[in-house]
């Protein structure tokens, strides 16, 4: 609680509380929307506008534009003066020593916000520090002017040279200047855009106007000015993209530039062509980017006959989602017909399968329905005979909020992924929605491929946020189809080359680990004919080689032998990354060598008891969290809550990292494999009752039972494996170096673990404990649902 704040909403309540209209505001020392409303709302009466709301409009600005620039010694309205000073303490900044007088400590602590802002102080002494009716709006807002946990250095100093270069121009309103790209930077950045190229009337919406201007100002090697540089803004607005570590903010378009664009362009599905031309400005700018773009997608809640299959097929679309289903109140008629797959098929297309039962208000929205609608997919999917690893998206066809995300919709995808469990994980849940809702189910509900809804350009879903690394398809127009009189609606849907492309039949009876499994078993018929005594030892072997055994691997744990690695040579097998499967559970890429490096290493050296380590949790578990604590400290400037940062990033499949959802599902099955051949078992059996049997719909409570114990222990082994070593002298001397060695890979520097704060260390690695909770809660509420069953 700041007592500042209270006394603010105490005399707001006080001195307002009888004014028609006026909403009093909590009084307990939090600043909050209701204490930002309550101050307009008492400026507005001292302006004499009636009634008082809680919106600083346009006749609030023109009023406050009426008393001209308030600064040092200005006494009109003492009231108004206090407003300001209360403001600023809500913001963080000291107003005043006394309440009413526009003195130089108010003066100060204006120019200091202004500086935040971008704005200039205003002058010297008692001369600067005014506050003009832009300033004042702003204050009144909850914006932030200064670096939040989370944020970016690199955006903050977009926010503020924007404020800084367009807050006198008419239509230009202060923005935040907090790191983060939202609604309102996207806003000024469009505005920004529209002054420069000369679009009349500035507004901020991506209308005809706009494009134009846009189409007469590509961006290539060699452009520069002010447009130059906003196209840079957005580009790291766009950021992260894979590949590449992100651009400065400059006016010059450079080499860099271009590689960078490449990079977006191919992560986007748009055309490679390394400028910014109109196809890629409006990517960058909105979530429909180009929505005339060409695609190879389509949806439809209309049936897909003979003559529409062959109609889109020739129309260069090679994929359609159809729905499963449609609520038993429904109209629409829009469930998948019999015979209607297979026509698809015989066209040449992909069927992508979605679910929806309404879905467009929060009431929708629950764990239990969540559940309920994950059984009855499950049961409509056999019906088609859907195959084994089919992704089915689960719409939210409404601009669901921040809060209600939380509250609602996450809820929803778990209960939806509980369901699917309970049934074995034939399917895979994935989710529709805006890019804020894609994102945040992604990571918190651990769901491995989005459908963005990009067509809805005004959510506050997609304005400000970028597409989820995830992302497999985007919809980005709907329209009329024409097949000669038939005329039907359809959306146009781009697809991410390497997603999930739907499914091209039904009722196969494979499974997408059957490939892997069939070249585990040549693998290990070959090592049993090179040395049978040895056959899953060498079988690891093979499938960690060649990236697991480089210098520093062979110096931690042991080299391959060389004559096996050539008797698998010469019989022509392709290395593990080529049989990277999608796992059964997840339905994330499993990269086969990590998977079988951890195994090995396991193998090797064995595994920690509870809190305790070992150089084989090195080759797993412990290694991705050293280099994710790397990742930690490098950022740690832009994200100082190590607990927060953990969670909102740590074996998530939207967020890159060194410790992705992926690479802990390889650390786990890893774990599991190793220690079993290292009890004797053989290779082959253990990998096919892991993926073909029911192994992998428990592996997270056995790899926690196994490993940890406790909650307490998970979190002390994780302190342990950034601080402790093991107990061997020189596998001690080992592991010490290489964690020095990993976390200089991603800081850039050394940065000791045993120096950070030691409740900062243990909330970082009470995040680690919390995510391996989460996973196991996501499986107990399935063994729960079955015992019910």
């Amino acid at each position: 609680m700041d007592e500042k704040v209270l006394e603010a909403q105490k005399w707001v309540n006080e001195t307002y509380g009888g004014v028609p209209g006026y909403q009093r505001c909590a009084e307990d020392g939090r600043t909050g929307w209701n204490t930002m409303w309550s101050l307009t709302m008492g400026l507005q009466h001292e302006l004499g506008i009636s009634p008082v709301v809680a919106n600083f409009g346009p006749s609030t600005l023109a009023a406050v534009q009426a008393l001209g620039e308030i600064g040092f010694g200005w006494n009109k309205n003492s009231n108004i003066v206090r407003i300001i000073q209360h403001a600023l303490f809500c913001k963080g900044y000291w107003g005043a020593n006394g309440y009413g007088e526009y003195g130089a400590v108010t003066t100060e602590a204006v120019k200091k916000i202004r500086r935040d802002m971008g704005l200039p102080d205003g002058g010297s002494g008692t001369s600067g520090g005014q506050v003009t009716a832009k300033i004042f709006k702003a204050l009144l807002t909850m914006d932030a002017y200064i670096l939040l946990g989370g944020g970016r250095e690199k955006v903050v100093e977009i926010q503020r040279w924007l404020n800084g270069t367009y807050w006198t121009r008419e239509n230009y309103f202060i923005g935040p200047c907090d790191g983060h790209f939202s609604r309102d930077v996207q806003q000024a950045l469009m505005k920004a855009l529209q002054y420069e190229m000369g679009v009349p009337d500035p507004n901020g919406n991506f209308g005809p106007g706009t494009k134009e201007a846009l189409r007469r100002h590509p961006q290539s090697v060699g452009s520069t000015g002010p447009v130059t540089r906003l196209f840079h803004a957005a580009c790291i607005f766009n950021e992260p993209v894979p590949g590449t570590s992100g651009v400065a903010f400059r006016d010059e378009y450079t080499s860099e530039t271009e590689y960078f664009i490449k990079k977006f362009q191919a992560f986007s599905a748009i055309p490679e062509t390394g400028t910014g031309d109109f196809t890629t400005w409006a990517q960058l700018l909105v979530s429909t980017g180009d929505p005339d773009r060409p695609v190879n997608s389509c949806d439809t809640r209309f049936t897909i006959t003979p003559s529409r299959a062959r109609a889109l097929y020739q129309a260069g679309y090679r994929a359609v989602g159809r729905y499963l289903d449609e609520h038993p109140e429904g109209t629409l008629d829009k469930e998948i017909k019999p015979g209607e797959l297979q026509t698809i098929f015989e066209a040449g297309l992909r069927c992508f399968p979605i679910w929806q039962y309404n879905a467009r208000q929060l009431e929708d929205f629950t764990y239990s329905s969540g559940y309920q609608h994950g059984l009855k997919a499950h049961e409509r999917g056999e019906h088609y005979g859907f195959n084994q690893g089919t992704v089915i998206y689960f719409a939210v066809d409404y601009d669901a909020t921040d809060p209600e995300i939380t509250s609602n919709i996450v809820p929803y995808f778990l209960g939806v992924q509980g369901a699917l469990k309970s049934r074995g994980s034939k399917y895979l849940p994935g989710v529709y929605g805006s890019r804020n809702v894609c994102s945040r189910v992604s990571s918190e509900a651990f769901v491995s491929s989005a459908f963005v809804s990009g067509m809805s350009w005004g959510f506050s879903g997609n304005l400000g946020f970028p597409l989820p690394l995830n992302w497999a398809f985007n919809q980005i127009k709907e329209f009329q189809f024409h097949n000669g009189d038939d005329v039907f609606d359809l959306d146009r849907v781009a697809h991410r080359p390497g997603a999930d492309f739907g499914v091209d039949s039904v009722n196969r009876n494979t499974t997408p680990v059957d490939e892997f499994l069939e070249y585990l078993n040549q693998v290990y018929d070959l090592a049993v004919e090179y040395d049978s005594s040895r056959a899953s030892k060498l079988t690891l072997e093979w499938l960690r080689y060649p990236k697991y055994n480089d210098f520093q691997w062979r110096n931690i744990f042991e080299p391959v032998d060389e004559g096996f690695i050539n008797k698998c040579r010469n019989a022509g097998l392709k290395t593990a990354p080529n049989y990277n499967y999608q796992d059964p559970s997840f339905g994330v890429e499993v990269h086969v060598d990590h998977l079988c490096a951890t195994a090995n290493a396991y193998l090797l050296k064995g595994a920690g008891n509870r809190a305790g380590i070992t150089l084989g949790d090195l080759g797993g578990w412990c290694g991705d969290l050293i280099t994710f604590y790397g990742e930690w400290v490098r950022d740690e400037a832009e994200n100082k809550d190590g607990y927060k940062y953990a969670m909102e990033r740590l074996a998530k499949t939207n967020v890159t990292t060194t410790f992705m959802l992926r690479d802990l599902i390889e650390d786990m099955d890893g774990h599991h494999i190793g220690m079993a051949v290292r009890d004797g078992k053989n290779v082959v059996t253990e990998f096919e009752n892991l993926l073909n049997g029911n192994g992998h719909l428990s592996r997270v409570d056995r790899f926690f039972t196994e490993r940890y114990g406790t909650m307490t222990d998970a979190n002390n082994a994780a302190i342990a494996c950034l601080t402790g070593a093991p107990a061997n002298p020189v596998d001690a001397a080992k592991y010490a170096g290489a964690r020095k060695i990993l976390v200089e890979q991603q800081s850039g520097r050394w940065i000791d673990p045993i120096t950070i704060t030691p409740d900062d260390l243990e909330a970082f690695c009470r995040g680690y404990a919390d995510t391996l909770n989460a996973l196991r809660g996501m499986e107990s509420r399935r063994r729960s649902a079955l015992n019910e069953e």
